[in-house]
């Protein structure tokens, strides 16, 4: 399977604690590697439970963009999953330095159980089986975030995770496919994109297709699958809003 998979697609507290919309993270696959992103609250049980046969013991690497617990809840429980208990060490997890520190969301004695941990930094380039990821800047958030770049021999991914928007935003993240965190129906002061902010990041990349994910409860109210319809229509690229369980094939 060369695809993408949606394990979750909420974003901000009230959606995520009260899984409005579940909170898995996503699946990613392709060239033969297996990484799961941002395995937040039920991530292994939506693995578990997907309509796509999802063994977490076959994951290759595991991404934290941050360490807020949206995005890490599942962080632990997944390494063990990946790992089966410890007894069979494999798999590289990438997490940015706090997740990892005095106050950190990946358990100390869980670390022995994966192959290697990586660093992400500010115009970091890493290897995973057949991938190539880049984490080119620091975001704008209230915890130490990235975005990634997933690159292959036919496709390249982007992934822009929790920010504020600032101008040069999208000149880091061209890939074909792009994915986007958006959080927010209007601007607000809060470290989150809104819908606005993603027009005009898709309107600069023009990818092959961009995909809205990650929503609080206004995107929601608002229905962000009619939106992204819009968004399709005025501009010509193609958007999709993401939905739980969503297949993307690449």
């Amino acid at each position: 399977m060369d695809g993408i998979i949606f394990l979750g697609t909420a974003g901000a507290r009230i959606t995520v604690f009260r899984q409005i919309r579940a909170s898995g993270g996503i699946w990613i696959e392709f060239d033969e590697t297996k990484i799961l992103v941002d395995p937040g609250p039920g991530s292994l049980v939506r693995c578990l439970k997907s309509k796509a046969k999802l063994d977490p013991t076959k994951l290759d690497g595991i991404i934290l963009s941050h360490r807020h617990l949206d995005h890490s809840a599942d962080i632990n429980v997944v390494i063990e999953a990946m790992t089966q208990g410890g007894f069979k060490p494999r798999g590289t997890i990438f997490a940015p330095q706090d997740a990892l520190d005095e106050d950190p969301v990946i358990l100390k004695y869980i670390r022995n159980y994966v192959k290697k941990i990586e660093i992400l930094r500010e115009g970091g380039k890493y290897n995973l089986k057949n991938i190539k990821l880049e984490t080119p800047i620091k975001h704008i958030h209230s915890a130490e975030t990235y975005g990634i770049n997933f690159r292959g021999k036919n496709h390249t991914i982007s992934y822009i995770a929790d920010t504020r928007y600032f101008d040069t935003l999208a000149n880091y993240y061209k890939g074909d496919v792009l994915i986007i965190n958006v959080v927010r129906l209007k601007p607000s002061n809060l470290d989150h994109l809104c819908l606005d902010d993603a027009r005009r990041i898709i309107i600069e990349n023009k990818p092959k297709l961009a995909i809205l994910t990650h929503f609080g409860m206004t995107m929601i109210k608002a229905r962000p699958w009619e939106l992204a319809q819009k968004l399709s229509d005025e501009l010509g690229i193609q958007v999709k809003a993401a939905s739980d369980g969503m297949k993307i094939d690449l």
